[in-house]
């Protein structure tokens, strides 16, 4: 396993370094982890279920947009049918309207000539409510002008059946205040006051505002005439009256024009010009021809002649009703031809999606039915195959990814007929390789441990109780131990190789044998010892075109004193009582055979021994063992069963610490190599 530092950055004494090329970063690929869920998902179902969870993943939002799209539709629809509804309602309270005021001045004109027009016209009135009484109470509630009507209809016949009285001004006011907010109301309720269209919108405007207006000030004109005429005189007042109503019919007329020709040009049925353009004309004509009297009012002070006034008013008032009819009846028809579009657009849209729909079951059905041969013929291929008899080959009609699958096959089918006569002589083969590389791994891990320090090895040092242990997670691990003496100089050594196996085996003897070299040429500089032992080491592993390297700590003792140096896991130090001590030996050394050169990483801490006292060394396959529920072992741990057991002799603490870590690996497979060294003064 790879030591703790490996593959990772190291800060040492202010530098920044990062691993070299034979320890590379991961380099971010594309990865199918993100996609597994699917995958998985996918997995577990048949084709069938496959193609209906995708299809219903397609048909939700299709069908979801569809709705939202034919809900619009259907919205539109409905807007303009109740533009319709409001135009339906507008028509007799239009001739109420223009009734209304004639019979105001048939009423002021006194003349018992009169009497006869005035029954008239109130019978117009009648018929107008008669008729306007129906859309009432079709389109009432929708609309909501219930109490509005109910209020024109009661204020009417009480000014009918008052016709004589004084305050005949005042309900005339009245009734004419209730028709406008009337039409106002029905013209706000029935969407007519905000059409998208241009020619809809400036016709709407033309029969709720333009035209209206307009009529109103031809029979304020009227008013006036025959109120001069009753007078035989005009009076100031009546004259600045009569100049500011020309003027607005003026602007009015003018405006009327300026709309209209607008609605012209964006009337994409291009109905509306040839249906109203002479009305229009003759109408707006007039209306000039009654506006430049206005002229001689203001030059002058001639008396106007009344009755010109009133039989121009009154002729313009006729056209006007007859343009207003002629312009509701082309707005129906563009509503209604609104309608029908978006009518059609819906059934446009259902055939669409049904046209849609159909093609992609046909297409499924066709795939899956294709997916399904495939796979029968590929089924009865290796049946034949299973039976040793595969003479044909599989020949689909596609051009598919299948179709290379298919291929695949029939490549596989054919190298494993010829494969199948190799097979038992490399069996053959591997049973002689198998053998021979066994009994190279078997020589190689008795090398390993017969260079291992021996008992009565350890028993000769002075001053030292000593007991070591390493198993290696294979036939041959990467773990290194030794404990050498030479010239009166004790030498304790520790490391870990990267990984384990007969390449870290192999780099594990080459540091036992470069050590012991160093020492047995008396080589006492720490800093020259450690350096020129990671030349050697990676000189070699630079031949050997590895990417191992080892963390390795190294130890001289002498009469109770011991000198650290190099990188590897803490040093445990224990006092005579149990106390622990943690010595972190990242900041002492470098790991071996990562770099050509580690001098200016190299240092060197003293520990002082007394009686007692000791010092535990171990690798990271102790402190990283797992239990079955993925557990470590830990640090903590094994400093707590060397301490309790620290009184003991330096084989019984080992004992207690193996005997201990075998309990919490219990069944779980050791997947690093296990060293440990248990140094004790005496």
């Amino acid at each position: 396993m790879a030591n703790r530092f490996a593959g990772k950055r190291l800060e040492v004494r202010g530098k920044t370094l990062f691993p070299t090329p034979h320890s590379p970063l991961p380099i971010p690929h594309f990865s199918m982890k993100p996609f597994q869920p699917a995958i998985a998902l996918m997995n577990r179902l048949k084709y069938p279920q496959k193609f209906a969870a995708i299809s219903c993943l397609f048909i939700l939002p299709l069908s979801l947009v569809t709705y939202f799209l034919i809900s619009e539709i259907q919205t539109r629809i409905n807007f303009a049918a109740k533009e319709i509804i409001g135009n339906s309602y507008l028509r007799p309270l239009s001739e109420l309207w223009v009734a209304l005021p004639q019979l105001k001045i048939l009423r002021d004109s006194n003349s018992i000539q009169n009497s006869s027009e005035i029954i008239s016209t109130e019978n117009k009135i009648d018929n107008s409510l008669s008729q306007l009484k129906p859309v009432e109470l079709k389109f009432g509630k929708v609309l909501g002008t219930s109490d509005k009507f109910n209020q024109l209809r009661n204020n009417w016949i009480n000014s009918k059946t008052n016709r004589y009285s004084n305050n005949k001004s005042a309900e005339y006011n009245l009734l004419i205040n209730q028709i406008h907010d009337l039409r106002s109301h029905v013209g706000n309720q029935s969407n007519l006051i905000l059409d998208p269209d241009l020619d809809t919108y400036y016709l709407m405007d033309a029969t709720l505002l333009k035209l209206p207006e307009m009529q109103r000030i031809l029979a304020e004109i009227q008013s006036i005439s025959q109120s001069i005429k009753i007078h035989k005189k005009v009076t100031p007042l009546e004259r600045a009256e009569l100049i500011i109503l020309l003027g607005m019919l003026r602007d009015s007329n003018s405006e009327l024009m300026d709309n209209i020709d607008v609605a012209f040009t964006n009337n994409p049925p291009g109905n509306l010009r040839p249906k109203l353009t002479q009305t229009l004309n003759l109408f707006t004509q007039n209306i000039k021809k009654l506006t430049e009297r206005v002229n001689p009012l203001i030059d002058s002070e001639k008396v106007p002649q009344p009755d010109d006034y009133f039989a121009d008013a009154e002729q313009n008032l006729k056209q006007s009703s007859l343009l207003w009819n002629q312009i509701i009846d082309e707005l129906d028809f563009l509503l209604q031809y609104r309608i029908d579009g978006f009518a059609r657009k819906q059934i446009l849209l259902y055939i669409f999606i049904f046209i849609i729909l159909a093609i992609v079951v046909y297409i499924f059905v066709g795939f899956y039915l294709g997916l399904i041969q495939t796979i029968s013929s590929l089924s009865g291929a290796s049946k034949q195959m299973v039976e040793g008899n595969f003479a044909d080959e599989i020949a689909l009609d596609t051009q598919d990814e299948l179709t290379e699958v298919v291929k695949s096959f029939n490549n596989i089918a054919v190298a494993l007929v010829k494969a199948n006569q190799e097979i038992s002589q490399l069996n053959h083969r591997l049973k002689t390789e198998n053998i021979r590389m066994g009994a190279e791994l078997e020589i190689t891990r008795k090398i390993q441990q017969m260079i291992l320090p021996k008992d009565y090895e350890l028993a000769q040092i002075s001053g030292l109780d000593i007991a070591g242990f390493m198993k290696p997670a294979s036939e041959v691990g990467g773990d290194y131990y030794d404990v050498l003496q030479s010239k009166g100089a004790i030498k304790i050594g520790i490391g870990d190789v990267t990984g384990h196996g007969l390449e870290s085996g192999v780099l594990m003897l080459m540091v036992q044998t470069a050590v012991r070299t160093l020492l047995e040429n008396n080589e006492t500089d720490y800093r020259k010892f450690l350096d020129t032992l990671n030349r050697t080491i990676y000189n070699n592993v630079q031949r050997m075109n590895s990417d191992k390297n080892l963390s390795l700590s190294l130890l001289d003792y002498q009469e109770g004193t011991l000198h650290l140096s190099g990188q590897h896991e803490e040093m445990i130090v224990v006092r005579k009582e149990g106390a622990i001590e943690r010595i972190d030996t990242l900041d002492l050394g470098f790991p071996i055979g990562l770099e050509a050169d580690i001098t200016d990483f190299i240092s060197q801490i003293e520990i002082q021994l007394h009686s007692g006292d000791g010092v535990v060394l171990y690798t990271d396959g102790i402190t990283e063992a797992e239990n079955m529920e993925n557990v470590l072992y830990g640090m903590e741990r094994l400093c707590e069963v060397i301490s309790n057991n620290w009184q003991k002799s330096a084989v019984e603490i080992r004992e207690a610490v193996i005997e201990d870590l075998q309990q919490h690996i219990g069944e779980q497979k050791v997947y690093d190599d296990i060293t440990l060294l248990v140094l004790k003064q005496k």
